[in-house]
């Protein structure tokens, strides 16, 4: 009997990390200083504790899971997503539903938990400037964006529709409770495209990632831009001149998701409840200034008074921002980026 239950437990160890080793999953995010901040407080953490093998790639967006999803040929499991094109993908059939009795968003920002997307992190999108053409005094609204005689310089501005067209609005003088309500038409769209036309002659780039309007401010290659506030700080600390403002800005969450068709779905939906606890998140702002979801993180002890304060999701920061519509992005994102990108090519 004794040597059956050795048997027993010989077998029970040897086949324990076989079975850790075959979870694996692949994760797909945007590189650059974000991605970094992830790996480091959430990705590698969660692989060591769990066993589960993170294979980390970069992506181009949804757009990437909708070509992987229309051809049957999924390869991702869990991919980082801005909150608007998640609700879209979601609409459009491209994402799986997640299992919250598996993931605990108990204690998450309401807003930021969906059926399709769990939030990972929130952000701003904000205007900043380099503090060597305009010094501390640089721009506080978008108006002031927009303004070319009282800040003369090049500008950046955002090569996707997301977080494009609020701006232009607010800068056309729309109360920030006004704007999705003019963006709910075609006509209103134009109105915000106008003006981003208004403003094209002074805009030399229009970028397509964070890790982009990043180095475009260490390198000093324009005088201002729009851009995540978590970006800029991280490029600060590597000596850029850059400065931002929280007033009209965007305040918005970035969330993971899991493609529909996924390979190892259980597996993704397992490390997506391992993530989204409070022991992770609070690590987050360590390496990059966004704050977490899961509110339980800011009771943990591990993110200052002084940290929490430069948060996006802090108290005083979000009362001058304007909140992201998940509904506007899930009914019209898909004609307001295709406008967008006529626009561009004109």
């Amino acid at each position: 009997m004794k040597l059956k239950t050795h048997l027993i437990l010989a077998t029970a160890l040897v086949a324990t990390p076989a079975l850790a080793q075959d979870k694996q999953v692949t994760i797909a995010s945007w590189g650059g200083s974000y991605q970094e901040a992830q790996s480091k407080a959430l990705f590698e953490p969660a692989e060591a504790k769990t066993g589960i093998k993170i294979k980390q790639e970069t992506y181009g967006g949804m757009s990437d899971v909708r070509l992987q999803v229309s051809s049957g040929q999924v390869t991702l499991d869990i991919v980082a997503s801005g909150s608007g094109s998640a609700a879209r993908a979601g609409a459009e059939g491209l994402l799986e539903e997640l299992d919250y009795s598996i993931i605990d968003a108990s204690s998450f920002i309401p807003t930021t938990r969906g059926k399709f997307c769990v939030g990972g992190d929130v952000f701003s999108t904000v205007y900043a400037w380099n503090t060597e053409t305009y010094g501390e005094a640089g721009p506080q609204s978008w108006a002031d964006f927009w303004d070319v005689e009282k800040f003369p310089g090049k500008r950046a501005y955002r090569g996707k529709v997301a977080g494009a067209l609020e701006p232009a609005l607010m800068a056309d003088g729309v109360a920030p409770e006004d704007v999705y309500e003019v963006l709910g038409s075609e006509e209103g769209i134009e109105r915000a495209l106008d003006k981003i036309r208004e403003l094209r002659p002074h805009i030399d780039v229009f970028w397509t990632s964070g890790a982009q309007h990043a180095q475009l401010m260490k390198d000093g290659e324009v005088d201002m831009t729009t851009g995540w506030n978590g970006r800029f700080d991280n490029a600060a600390k590597d000596g850029a001149k850059v400065m931002y403002s929280f007033n009209q800005a965007l305040l918005d969450y970035d969330c993971f998701a899991i493609p529909k068709g996924a390979p190892n779905k259980a597996v993704a939906m397992e490390l997506l409840a391992e993530i989204s606890k409070p022991e992770y998140q609070d690590d987050l702002p360590k390496y990059i200034t966004y704050g977490p979801t899961n509110l339980a993180a800011y009771e943990t002890g591990e993110i200052s008074a002084d940290m929490a304060a430069a948060l996006p999701s802090s108290p005083d920061n979000a009362a001058m921002q304007m909140p992201v519509s998940l509904e506007w992005y899930a009914e019209w994102e898909t004609i307001a980026a295709e406008m967008y990108q006529e626009m561009l090519t004109e």
